[in-house]
């Protein structure tokens, strides 16, 4: 049995512990599948008693939980779960007084979670150590992003390194959680109708969609320095993509599984000076509309005056040069205030030679659309008669869900949930390890570079729409579109 232990929460009365954090604990309490979880020590800046801060978890529940997720009875036991501890991270007595309130012989493993500034966490691992907080029970879990490009990603990995094993850190992107994403793995590997569809022999190209239609929301500071490509490329959306393009593992061990999406990134073909124009488009939301509502153009608000060189969409075209992806290609695109908020990930299948069918030009295509939010769903699209009693033959799409529809509310989780359990439980399948991440951004700074040596334009897009017209043609230049 694996011993009990404390999770400390750096960061602990921010947005992102508000929000999603204690919910997701909260809800893991409530199904009983916490008992390894001894107590939650939230850390912060402030100075706040223990039940001023449990009072303020329990508002902030009430307004994040899902609808009637709340209940009396569990908080009268989760509650007595709650510490708060004041923590400036480069205060050494601070790391003091927390080490008097983790009792070994309480919980002898400790469990941090670094929901801070990335800036921070080397200091705050070093801290630590100082303390002698850290044993061979200890584990990290550090939040995206990990540095702004490769060379600072390295200089965070290493001060982690100093302090964790890499067995113990967890590195967390929320969108391996989705019940979906895992969901690909079972298709993909469980049917032995998709495993030998899942190649450049039958696959025509594949789409990963992450669509926002929110701008960027008080994280001005942050994204006006960062953009589209450093913010959700680099985690997100290659992360997806190596889940789809990844060879079968030899087994679901979180290495086995690791190591064959280190292979689909490395087999990614750099994108040059030579070819950036024809394979990315950069964009950024002027005025317009989202939702019926009037919304201002990014650089028309206040904090982005000096951010000319920040875009907030992106599209790829992407190549993977490996025997199974050669010659297919990989279409990615994210941006903000986009016409509505959703993330797909659609493989569409070839073409017959040609049709046998009345009026049809052969454009429907075979699709496996996988969609991730704001529902969740897999769905195979295909080609059917149209009923009735006509002369000819002639067709129309058909979706057939591959999803259990029947599953109740009770049966979903946040990925933070499931995240949070594998941590818990010191499972690794579904976070990234080092030369996973560190691969990503040695792609995304040959983007970076191209951009900058060519000087790749950032064309301007309605708010309320999919982007710039070029994102349009990125594909159409191909004979395809974008699935919408």
């Amino acid at each position: 049995m694996k011993p009990k232990l404390d999770l400390v929460i750096f960061g602990g009365t921010g947005d992102l512990s508000t929000r999603k954090l204690l919910p997701a604990l909260f809800q893991l309490h409530r199904h009983q599948l916490a008992d390894r979880l001894h107590r939650i020590i939230a850390t912060g800046r402030a100075t706040i008693a223990d039940e001023d801060f449990r009072t303020t978890v329990k508002s902030n529940l009430k307004k994040f939980l899902p609808d009637g997720a709340w209940s009396d009875e569990v908080w009268s036991t989760f509650h007595d779960r709650l510490v708060y501890s004041t923590i400036d991270a480069g205060n050494a007595s601070d790391y003091q007084a927390l080490g008097k309130r983790l009792d070994p012989g309480l919980a002898p493993g400790r469990l941090y979670y670094l929901a801070t500034l990335p800036s921070l966490y080397g200091q705050i691992c070093q801290q630590l150590q100082a303390a002698h907080l850290v044993d061979e029970h200890s584990a990290v879990v550090l939040e995206k992003p990990l540095g702004h490009d490769l060379a600072s990603c390295q200089q965070i990995n290493e001060q982690v390194a100093q302090v964790f094993r890499e067995e113990g850190t967890f590195r967390i992107d929320h969108y391996l959680g989705k019940e979906t994403v895992q969901n690909l793995l079972a298709v993909r590997f469980g049917n032995p109708l998709f495993s030998p569809m899942w190649r450049n022999t039958f696959v025509d190209n594949v789409q990963i969609t992450v669509a926002e239609d929110i701008g960027v929301e008080g994280r001005g500071d942050y994204y006006a320095k960062t953009g589209a490509l450093r913010d959700m490329v680099q985690n997100h959306l290659l992360q997806l993509l190596s889940i789809v393009a990844m060879e079968p593992p030899v087994s679901l061990r979180a290495a086995d599984i690791r190591d064959e999406k280190m292979k689909a990134l490395r087999a990614l073909m750099p994108i040059t000076a030579d070819n950036a124009r024809e394979c990315t488009v950069r964009g950024r939301y002027a005025a317009g509309a989202v939702n019926g509502e009037a919304v201002k153009g990014f650089l028309d608000e206040a904090e982005f005056e000096n951010a000319d060189a920040t875009e907030t969409f992106v599209a790829i075209k992407a190549a993977i040069n490996n025997w199974r992806w050669a010659g297919v290609p990989f279409y990615l695109r994210t941006g903000k205030r986009l016409s509505r908020r959703y993330s797909e990930i659609v493989i569409e299948y070839k073409r017959q030679p040609f049709s046998l069918f009345a009026n049809d030009a052969n454009e429907l295509t075979n699709k496996l659309v996988i969609r991730l939010q704001p529902e969740e769903s897999i769905s195979l699209h295909t080609l059917n008669k149209k009923p009735g009693l006509t002369s000819k033959l002639s067709l129309q799409p058909v979706e057939l869900h591959l999803t259990d529809e029947s599953r109740s509310k009770a049966d979903s989780y946040d990925a933070y949930e499931r995240l949070l359990l594998d941590a818990i439980n010191g499972d690794q399948t579904l976070f990234m390890r080092r030369d996973e991440v560190e691969t990503a951004w040695r792609w995304i700074d040959t983007v970076i570079e191209a951009w900058e040596q060519n000087g790749t334009p950032i064309k301007n897009y309605n708010s309320g729409t999919m982007g710039p017209s070029a994102a349009t043609a990125l594909a159409a230049v191909d004979g395809r579109s974008w699935y919408e």
